[in-house]
């Protein structure tokens, strides 16, 4: 027989916890938990193992009155846009089915508390630059998002952003391989082919003119 686990102060989402309450069933333990919205609740023990149990309920109640309360904002075409983006952020931190989860809730990136409030978010959003067509970028690319963390721009500079781009270093600057390309007037492909295939010392690679078109 499988020894049984021991849950007791472990965190499963909002969820800690606390003691085998003793009861089972389908033959599995069930465990007295604490959400962080203070609810007391009893959650079978391979549902928290499992993930599919994370809150009291109190987190499905908080999507549900999000919607009713966006469901007013699909009137006005700033904040509606605001808000799927905002939808898009959570979703991409917190929603483990997500495509896009692993590069982010994965890395263990997270929405802030106070973002977590879609009219917080709109506010912020409506105060810091947002205008249509931008979209939500961390400055760190590890860090997560918070209002010191985040800017809007446009998808060209997001792309510059990612943390999976090369980025060199040469008189004292550091900067994505592309956007040293289109400063230098350099096809970005002709840049990436001096560096990685004919390794060119940087200077060399980023003084030298090119006579090939873009």
């Amino acid at each position: 027989m499988n020894k049984k686990r021991d849950l007791a102060g472990q965190r499963f989402g909002r969820l800690i916890a606390l003691y085998d309450t003793g009861e089972r069933k389908d033959r599995k333990a069930v465990w007295h938990c604490r959400c962080d919205c203070g609810t007391e609740v009893d959650v079978i023990g391979r549902n928290l193992t499992g993930g599919h149990t994370t809150s009291c309920g109190c987190y499905n109640r908080e999507r549900t009155a999000e919607a009713h309360t966006v469901h007013g904002m699909a009137r006005h075409g700033k904040q509606h846009s605001v808000y799927w983006i905002w939808r898009a952020m959570c979703q991409r931190c917190e929603n483990q089915d997500h495509k896009y989860y692993k590069d982010y809730g994965g890395r263990g990136i997270t929405v802030c508390d106070e973002w977590h409030d879609v009219r917080a978010f709109i506010d912020w959003a409506s105060a810091n630059g947002w205008r249509k067509g931008l979209s939500i970028d961390r400055i760190d690319n590890n860090g997560n998002y918070e209002p010191g963390n985040c800017r809007w721009v446009t998808w060209k500079e997001q792309a510059r952003n990612k943390r999976n781009n090369h980025l060199i270093t040469f008189d004292n600057k550091t900067q994505p391989l592309a956007q040293w390309a289109e400063g230098l007037n350099i096809p970005v492909n002709t840049l990436r082919s001096r560096i990685n295939q004919l390794h060119w010392p940087i200077e060399r690679a980023l003084t030298e003119p090119s006579y090939g078109k873009k």
